[in-house]
């Protein structure tokens, strides 16, 4: 039973978000109402009975697809008197539908005028983040015998909404209507289906044959359980833990979807409400972590981006020939080229990401068909880096955008505008080279040449990446590291001053491997520190930097993603225990989350605040904060691929007790992990 003020329902692509009582009132500025492929196709949606709004006696989250709401008519104080209960039970599966259930408690006959008003401003998700619904277009309405049809259309960019009922209702511009007489202790119950279409030329839905299950319950839950079915069992003494893992698993579900580029094939959206789409980052980041757990996730997306890899020079797209893209959109703003996401290529990581992959996941699976099948997108991926990410010449990757009206300044994970700061708070100007994206040039390099070698017949290329990514290594470890502080800087500016601000960037260095040996152990007090730890996690920034702010979005905060790569880089290193340190904040902080960790949340100390403090605009789920606590439970039993088998080395704190880890998937079959907490921690 949730508390919460909005309800959200999804499956993959499509989701739905209301108000306790079921209702949608959609503003221009909330992400309110019914979703997919980027447009709202239900901005108004309010049940009344005999004229009157509804109130909740309290809702179900059944699964992540559905919800159960049960409603009252009347104030809050007649509830105790209320002789009339409605049950709304609702489902998504790339379509809508809703059950309405009215029970008549009293002793004798009501007779009720049951009303739906529906409708939809088909708002582009961009225009309702951008707070400017301008639509260019023509809505309208039609009215049938037994349907409404709602719809926009703008040049051949077309969108409807299709209503329908089970029975006798009277449809009209604004809605539809029941008359429902009730005898004492009956009830009466009707079916509403809603379907959205994207209509392409000739009248054809542009999704048939992409959605991955239709909108039945049986189907939606046959999927599911299927899907748990297929990934390890995970048996905790942390009872927490265990909620955690299973709540993961079952978002990690829910956030996939079936983009238009490659119908029948499921990737992980980004996050609910503002990126449930294909992010290049968010996508691989998310199989990275996962990759234990569902490894066939990293297969489809290694696919589908390299399926949509750069090829040409666009300005506007920021598009360069290998790069992988940033970011696609199917809504209105993109057809019409008012935004650039069709798809968006200004990301400057997702590229080197896509090489890293490749070959984590290769180690894991043993496909060397798929590491076969993508050499020249991978190749062209190495290419990028070297030719056309190095925008000052001296082997760095940078970026600077090209399309200065829609496209990002940052094209870092930390993408906000004043994400990237000097010391004295300041900006730098572009093009600007941050460090983590350096650690990924150099990993990316380094798995390539064993690919290069193993699978690709060519030594010598192999030789030539192995002696790059070595210079690379010695060049960023002169140039980005901050003697006084003794940390690496957040960024370089295009003079190679440093942006010499504490973050938790330098975690994703260890993770990558290009921290010199001698540094690494001051890296990791940094990390542990109680400028950049609160007890709950590393935040984005360190506390006393100008521009820290606890509840900034990457000035202070704390990013399960983002941690969950820290540890890891951690252990990569020998500091188990500051990583079983990072690990348990983190899995602490899911336990006040309800298992489901949000996309960011405040980076207040821990005992200042004993609770973590929710960051307002967070996506939850999102996906790559559902693939953290994966990624930690690896990380704390120390599994890794090596030739021919799975090392497991656990380190776990000791309030963690017992986990274990059964049927985990490998090249080598499936095997198990365990072990007891031994670490103890600080307290804090």
């Amino acid at each position: 039973m949730g508390q919460s003020d909005t309800i959200r329902i999804l499956d993959g692509n499509t989701f739905v978000v209301s108000e306790d009582t079921g209702d949608i009132e959609a503003t221009p500025s909330e992400p309110t109402g019914m979703f997919s492929l980027d447009t709202r196709f239900l901005s108004r949606w309010v049940l009344t009975v005999n004229g009157e709004r509804l109130n909740a006696l309290s809702y179900d989250d059944l699964q992540y697809y559905e919800a159960r709401f049960f409603l009252v008519p009347g104030l809050a104080t007649h509830y105790i008197d209320a002789k009339l209960s409605i049950i709304r039970e609702r489902a998504v599966g790339g379509s809508f539908r809703e059950t309405l259930t009215f029970l008549n408690h009293d002793e004798r006959p009501v007779d009720l005028d049951i009303r739906m008003e529906a409708g939809s401003d088909f708002a582009d998700l961009f225009q309702i983040k951008d707070e400017i619904l301008n639509k260019k277009g023509e809505l309208y309405t039609e009215v049938e015998s037994d349907r409404l049809r709602l719809g926009y259309r703008r040049g051949n960019f077309r969108r409807e909404t299709v209503i329908s009922t089970s029975g006798g209702a009277r449809f009209d511009q604004r809605g539809f209507s029941y008359t429902v007489h009730l005898e004492p202790n009956e009830e009466w119950r009707t079916d509403i289906d809603v379907q959205t279409f994207a209509l392409g030329p000739g009248g054809r839905d542009l999704r048939v044959g992409v959605q991955s299950h239709g909108p039945e319950r049986l189907a939606l839950q046959q999927d599911l359980e299927e899907w748990v079915a297929g990934a390890p069992t995970v048996n905790a003494e942390c009872e927490h833990l265990g909620r955690t893992y299973q709540r993961s698993l079952v978002d990690l579900a829910a956030l996939r979807f079936a983009p238009l580029t490659m119908p029948g094939q499921t990737v992980p959206a980004a996050g609910l409400p503002w990126f449930m789409t294909l992010f290049g980052r968010d996508s691989l980041l998310t199989c990275l972590q996962v990759l234990p757990f569902a490894p066939g996730l990293s297969k489809t997306t290694l696919r589908i981006l390299a399926a949509v890899q750069g090829t040409r020079f666009d300005d506007f797209r920021e598009e360069d020939p290998g790069r992988i893209l940033h970011e696609i959109r199917y809504g209105e703003t993109a057809a019409f080229e008012e935004q650039p996401h069709s798809p968006y290529y200004g990301s400057v990581d997702a590229t080197p990401l896509f090489v890293i992959l490749l070959d984590e996941y290769e180690r894991w699976s043993g496909d060397t068909a798929l590491v076969k099948e993508l050499e020249r997108e991978a190749r062209a991926a190495l290419t990028w880096i070297d030719e056309h990410a190095d925008l000052v010449g001296n082997g760095y990757i940078w970026y600077e955008r090209r399309n200065t009206d829609t496209g990002l300044e940052n094209q870092c994970w930390k993408d906000s505008w004043d994400s990237i700061s000097y010391s004295d708070g300041q900006l730098p100007g572009f093009p600007r080279a941050t460090c983590e994206v350096q650690g990924y040039a150099y990993d990316a390099k380094i798995r390539a040449a064993r690919l290069a070698r193993e699978f690709w017949n060519d030594p010598a290329y192999a030789d030539r990446l192995e002696r790059e990514a070595a210079d690379l290594k010695e060049r960023f470890n002169r140039d980005f590291w901050v003697a006084d502080g003794e940390f690496y800087a957040l960024a370089l500016d295009a003079d190679g001053r440093q942006a010499d601000v504490l973050s938790s960037n330098i975690g994703h260095l260890l993770w990558s491997g290009i921290v010199d040996d001698s540094r690494a152990a001051r890296i990791a007090e940094h990390l542990v520190s109680d400028r950049l730890f609160s007890g709950w996690g590393v935040r984005t920034l360190a506390e006393g930097e100008v521009r820290y702010n606890p509840i900034g979005y990457h000035n202070g905060t704390i990013w399960p993603f983002d941690n969950s790569f820290v540890a890891w880089g951690l252990r990569r290193y020998g500091f188990a225990e500051e990583a079983a340190t990072v690990a348990d904040g983190i899995l602490a902080a899911a336990s006040y989350f309800d298992g489901r960790l949000p996309e960011a949340f405040g980076g207040y100390p821990r005992d200042l605040t004993k609770f973590p403090v929710e960051y307002p605009t967070a996506c939850s789920p999102q996906a790559w904060s559902t693939g953290a606590p994966m990624l930690l439970l690896r990380t704390m039993l120390g599994i890794e691929p090596h030739e021919g088998h799975l090392a497991v080395e656990p380190q776990l704190p000791v309030g963690m007790g017992r986990i274990e880890v059964l049927d985990i998937p490998g090249r080598w079959g499936r095997v198990d992990a365990f072990a007891r907490g031994r670490i103890e921690l600080p307290p804090h």
